[in-house]
């Protein structure tokens, strides 16, 4: 098993698609066994990527492409503005709320950072933050935003471990709230440069911004109404997001001309690509370590290093923060998935908590300096040198990782919302 491994991280180092890496380093791995038809290339890439559930996929990323720029983000990011940017920690809370109403529709991290960010670290120059600072906040933000639902990473993980979608976004909400109220503390507590308060906004001016995000805001509703009521399912429920983002900026917000609707879609097309090709090279080198009981072994060696659940817990903590970081979310999940979901299956930890607990780690992740993928979306729109953000920014990732241990740690906080819902256990 170590020669597809070894030629997985040597097609990384050369700077092949990470697709191509995990297909590649997989293709070598069943070169090298014996008796085995190369033709499971085929059949397993197929396989992997014959699944309804991934249909949710290319039409959350369409919603998100469409909402960036058809007026729907902005008209979120100036109703939270009016809600809480009196409160002590100024713009620094309208990011989080922002973040948290715009990561409910995009399904996409990536996708909120770029549109948030866009908006808001003009704006908090303006008002006397550092570039470094307002990077900071941003990126922490969006790190938080990939628990709010719908969520991308939910999607793959749910479809490659038969786990209940419904189930997973209804979990992610209270561990949501519980890393935007921690973040809010922090935000208040600190202070700093640019953290004034914004003047407070009237009643009636609050009534003019939410009249006004009024469709944007139905979005969520919508969304989330019909999934948890069983009207529609995860896959529906990212048609209906992508039509009526189409028709809100289109038609009622008149933002979204036929020029930007063709690059949404191919846009759409091109991440949707990238995405899947990952799925069906992760499925091939899945198949091959469970062919040669990789996952078996290291549940050997766990369990002779002791620690039981919660040992287990937190070295699975440890080896995301790094994976994720390396490889950006999904590929490394895809990667760990087949190996760290067996175990954790035998040692009697509950899958849809797994999930949880692994997408919050991968939020925190996609932003680590140094190498964090998703930092540097952030980088470049916040004009700041790599040691400048990171400063700024390691004390928020400090914060959600403790939320993320206390999620990892009581498992109630998953489960409250999906129990109350009838949807653990589905």
């Amino acid at each position: 098993m170590i020669a597809p491994l070894l030629a997985f991280a040597a097609f990384v180092a050369l700077a092949v698609p990470i697709g191509f890496a995990l297909g590649g380093g997989a293709a070598i791995g069943l070169w090298l066994m014996e008796g085995v038809p190369l033709d499971i290339v085929a059949s397993r890439t197929f396989g992997a990527m014959d699944s309804f559930t991934f249909l949710a996929i290319p039409f959350f990323i369409l919603a998100g492409e469409l909402m960036e720029t058809g007026g729907i983000s902005r008209r979120l990011i100036v109703f939270a503005s009016a809600m809480v940017g009196h409160i002590k920690g100024g713009l620094g809370n309208v990011v989080v709320l922002a973040m948290m109403l715009f990561s409910g529709i995009s399904g996409s991290t990536n996708a909120d950072a770029a549109a948030v960010g866009s908006v808001m670290i003009p704006s908090m120059k303006e008002r006397g933050y550092s570039g470094a600072r307002a990077g900071a906040i941003v990126a922490a933000a969006a790190g938080m935003g990939i628990l709010v639902p719908p969520c991308l990473t939910m999607v793959v993980y749910g479809s490659v471990t038969n786990t209940s979608v419904a189930a997973l976004f209804a979990a992610g909400f209270l561990p949501a709230f519980a890393m935007a109220g921690a973040l809010l503390v922090h935000l208040r507590l600190q202070g700093g440069d640019g953290a004034v308060p914004e003047p407070r906004i009237p009643w009636a001016g609050r009534g003019r911004a939410l009249l006004d995000a009024g469709w944007a805001l139905l979005l969520p509703a919508i969304i989330f109404g019909g999934i948890l009521g069983g009207i529609f399912t995860p896959t529906e429920a990212a048609v209906v997001a992508a039509v009526y983002a189409m028709l809100a900026g289109g038609l009622l917000y008149r933002e979204i001309t036929l020029a930007f609707f063709w690059r949404a879609l191919v846009r759409t097309g091109v991440t949707t690509g990238a995405v899947m090709l990952m799925v069906a090279g992760a499925n091939i080198l899945a198949w091959l370590m469970t062919v040669e009981q990789v996952p078996q072994s290291l549940a050997q060696l766990i369990a002779s290093v002791g620690g039981g659940k919660l040992g287990f817990m937190l070295f699975s903590i440890v080896v995301f923060l790094v994976i994720f970081a390396l490889l950006d979310g999904i590929p490394g999940m895809l990667m760990l998935v087949p190996v760290f979901v067996p175990i954790a299956r035998e040692l009697g930890i509950d899958l849809l908590h797994y999930g949880i607990v692994m997408t919050s780690v991968m939020g925190i992740a996609l932003f680590m300096p140094p190498i964090g993928v998703g930092l540097y979306i952030v980088l470049g729109m916040a004009g700041a040198s790599l040691g400048d953000i990171s400063r700024h920014l390691l004390p928020y990732l400090g914060t959600m990782l403790l939320v993320t241990l206390l999620i990892a740690f009581i498992p109630a906080l998953v489960f409250l919302l999906p129990d109350l819902l009838g949807l653990h256990g589905q």
